[in-house]
């Protein structure tokens, strides 16, 4: 978390002065704007690779998961876990957005924050980063079989990554939106740990125990 924090501070505050890591996201916008994907017979392919980070997609999986559980573990803590995560996740990504108002490389003009500006975090990224590591912590702690755990665990890992690549060459997100928007993934999955740990776990624990006696 505390890397995750230091990236995320230098990378915002680098590109508010105009500095050194927006020089590299026009390059880098360059170098995909010439390949083109977004107008070639790719570009299904590569936006189908961006919804592995999509609400939607991950969501769906969510659902079965947690349903799975409340089913046959008769637990709604992985429910409230989600629930947590995705609310935190849309409160800080949204304001981010908001607040710093970056534009994507698609905007009309030359303009680099504008009013309308939402790209920067990535909230794919933050997405994919967040809601995978929450679906794999779920598997591990309710000890699902090791290969749905496997499943998971590469989920958690690759999701980000590819959704990140995918944005970027599509040049719908520049290279530091994707960083950003890991960075808050990380620290979301983070704080919600931390708040499971304080708050939600805790209150199961102390509401089975008065079921007891």
């Amino acid at each position: 978390m505390v890397v995750a924090l230091i990236v995320g501070v230098l990378v915002t505050a680098d590109l508010l002065r105009r500095g050194f890591l927006e020089r590299l996201d026009l390059r880098a916008s360059e170098i995909v704007s010439h390949w083109g994907l977004a107008d070639s017979g790719a570009y299904p392919v590569v936006w189908l690779v961006t919804q592995v980070g999509g609400r939607v997609t991950i969501l769906a999986v969510l659902a079965a998961l947690v349903g799975y559980l409340g089913w046959r573990r008769r637990v709604l803590l992985p429910l409230v876990r989600v629930l947590l995560a995705l609310a935190l996740l849309t409160v800080t990504v949204y304001a981010l957005k908001s607040a710093i108002g970056r534009t994507a490389p698609s905007f009309p003009g030359s303009f680099f924050f504008h009013p309308d500006g939402a790209s920067f975090p990535s909230g794919h990224v933050a997405n994919a980063v967040l809601m995978w590591g929450v679906a794999r912590w779920q598997a591990v702690e309710y000890g699902l079989p090791a290969r749905v755990q496997r499943i998971f665990w590469l989920l958690s890992v690759a999701a980000p990554v590819a959704t990140g690549i995918a944005m970027v060459s599509l040049d719908f997100h520049w290279v530091t939106d994707a960083v950003a928007g890991a960075a808050v993934g990380v620290l979301m999955l983070g704080v919600v740990h931390a708040l499971d740990t304080a708050v939600l776990s805790r209150w199961v624990r102390v509401r089975a125990g008065r079921q007891a006696t």
